[in-house]
């Protein structure tokens, strides 16, 4: 699997729960947002016995970044390297039919992939997707608010203001469960100073 394909993999995945399941299970898909961030800095020093790098910050600001033992490949880093460093995050919302589901709950999960040992130019992704589940506590049609409750038992009270999903209100269900899905993808690439 390429770096960039964990990356669009994850993505596609989290905005497609909040549509194709609708198809599946008549939910309602309610917001996808993805937004996204990139960095490219120049490697000032390395210390790959102690898992340390030293990287140009805003203004030549030095920036240190202590890096688990994870990081295989850093004595291949070098003085004036590139380093490209992408955050990718996205939330995404539907809202789920059936009604049965249980109570409120959160999962959460996370995963890396890292290039091979030995590679030239040292990389890699992780990712970390947080996933909650609401529980629709009160519906009130005249002021188009819905309260939500989350797995401590808090509820908050929304303002429903997209005339799409205001629409939609009066098919809700007090116990339906709105699943929330959150995603932070990092991505770090580095090539050699030509």
């Amino acid at each position: 699997m390429k770096l960039d394909a964990l990356a669009k993999a994850i993505t596609l995945a989290t905005l497609l729960s909040a549509t194709s399941f609708g198809a599946w299970a008549a939910d309602i898909p309610l917001s996808a947002v993805v937004e996204a961030d990139t960095v490219t800095t120049k490697v000032l020093a390395v210390d790959a016995a102690n898992h340390q790098v030293v990287l140009e910050g805003p203004e030549g600001a030095k920036v240190h970044v202590q890096l688990s033992d994870k990081a295989k490949n850093l004595a291949n880093l070098k003085v004036g390297d590139l380093v490209k460093i992408e955050v990718q995050r996205s939330v995404a919302a539907y809202l789920d039919t059936d009604v049965d589901k249980g109570l409120p709950g959160t999962t959460e999960r996370t995963g890396e992939l890292r290039k091979a040992p030995g590679s030239d130019n040292p990389g890699g992704e992780a990712y970390r997707q947080v996933q909650v589940q609401l529980k629709i506590s009160k519906i009130d049609l005249k002021s188009n608010q819905v309260t939500l409750q989350n797995p401590s038992g808090q509820s908050k009270t929304l303002d429903v203001k997209k005339p799409e999903i205001q629409a939609k209100l009066k098919e809700l269900k007090v116990g339906q469960s709105v699943i929330v899905t959150y995603t932070d993808i990092l991505k770090v690439s580095s090539q050699h100073d030509s």
